[in-house]
């Protein structure tokens, strides 16, 4: 799964009119651009934030490295590696990835290329999901292209106005950043993880105590959260991330509990999956608000009307109004206004379909 932040800069009054296309190329549309940070969280600890790959956090032990998800694209894994033999010359031992989308995991064939001794960590739900959606990236890769093509040959955008000479403009950059994805992932082989959990463990690398946490199901059904107690740092994957979260699936019933036990972690640096390190949990509280409030708004409607299971998304979906948290999310930011819309529809649609399910 890919995501559309890496895509403000580059398409944000695409994103205002929803624009399916570039929902589907942000990996494509960011990977020209190749943003990349390296923060010292803490001695031997290194956050690594580089779109349109997710976070990659690199912990070092006095025997051992263990590192926090993979990146999207090969030659951003090959760099981060290349940093980490820089940093240390301890072996990376442990590749963890907090979820299955693969802007976290598709690094990990480049980890175990270059440490063939490794494991690679996942939870159980995480390692299904690996396994039935991982093959196909390239695939999808290669199907984006296709719409790309085809609207390029069309000009018709998918509102059903004609393309602007920007719109063009932006197709072709985005056509060509399609291709070179594709050609990064087409001789990669996909490599699952190697070593499953479903409870809590602590990995001792030396001198430095490393915690995985299950602490329940939110963005995906096995989100894995790293925790340095010692360090008081937490690195959460996707189920937090900076600015604007992701609704692209989940479980925002659980979601709300599981933010919620993040929160009662001893920590004042938290490691998001996309964005810069956040110095306190005032960013997981809004995540969390946000969520309740589109769940209670939900149900307070189904309770007035009737079960979701015989109602369609029109009949509801006006009854949830989150406009009270774009400022909160964006700020005075227009291009991240129009991602707050767009993830806020993503949300409720979410809630609706969890909703159907009781």
């Amino acid at each position: 799964m890919n995501h559309p932040m890496g895509l403000l800069k580059i398409c944000p009054r695409v994103v205002h009119f929803a624009l399916a296309l570039c929902l589907a190329v942000t990996a494509s549309l960011s990977s020209g651009a190749q943003e990349r940070e390296v923060t010292q969280l803490a001695d031997g600890v290194y956050e690594i934030q580089h779109e349109p790959n997710g976070n990659t956090t690199v912990i070092i032990g006095d025997r051992q490295v263990f590192v926090v998800d993979s990146c999207f694209l090969p030659s951003a894994a090959r760099q981060d590696i290349s940093d980490i033999r820089k940093w240390t010359d301890k072996p990376v031992v442990y590749v963890l990835n907090t979820h299955f989308h693969n802007d976290h995991t598709l690094g990990n064939r480049i980890y175990m290329d270059a440490f063939p001794a490794l494991a690679i960590i996942a939870h159980v739900e995480t390692k299904k999901d690996m396994d039935m959606f991982g093959p196909g990236s390239l695939g999808r890769e290669e199907n984006t292209k296709s719409k790309i093509l085809q609207m390029q040959k069309s000009g018709i955008r998918p509102d059903g106005n004609d393309l602007s000479e920007d719109d063009k403009r932006q197709l072709k950059d985005a056509l060509a950043q399609q291709e070179a994805v594709i050609g990064e992932l087409k001789d990669l082989k996909f490599q699952s993880a190697t070593l499953t959990f479903d409870h809590d463990f602590t990995i001792d690398l030396g001198n430095r105590e490393v915690q995985v946490k299950f602490l329940g199901r939110g963005n995906t059904n096995g989100d894995a959260v790293v925790y340095l107690p010692k360090e008081k740092i937490v690195i959460t994957g996707d189920l937090v991330v900076y600015p604007i979260p992701y609704f692209y699936d989940g479980y925002p019933v659980e979601w709300i509990q599981t933010l919620q036990n993040l929160a009662a972690l001893d920590a004042n640096t938290i490691a998001p999956g996309h964005g810069p390190i956040l110095h306190d949990k005032t960013h997981i509280y809004l995540i969390h608000d946000l969520i309740k409030s589109a769940l209670d708004q939900m149900n307070e409607k189904l309770r007035q009307t009737k079960p979701a299971m015989f109602q369609s998304f029109d009949d509801v979906k006006g009854a949830v109004d989150l406009t009270s948290f774009r400022q909160r999310f964006a700020g005075e930011d227009k291009d991240l206004g129009f991602a707050f819309d767009d993830e806020a529809a993503r949300l409720v649609k979410l809630v609706f379909d969890e909703a159907r399910l009781r």
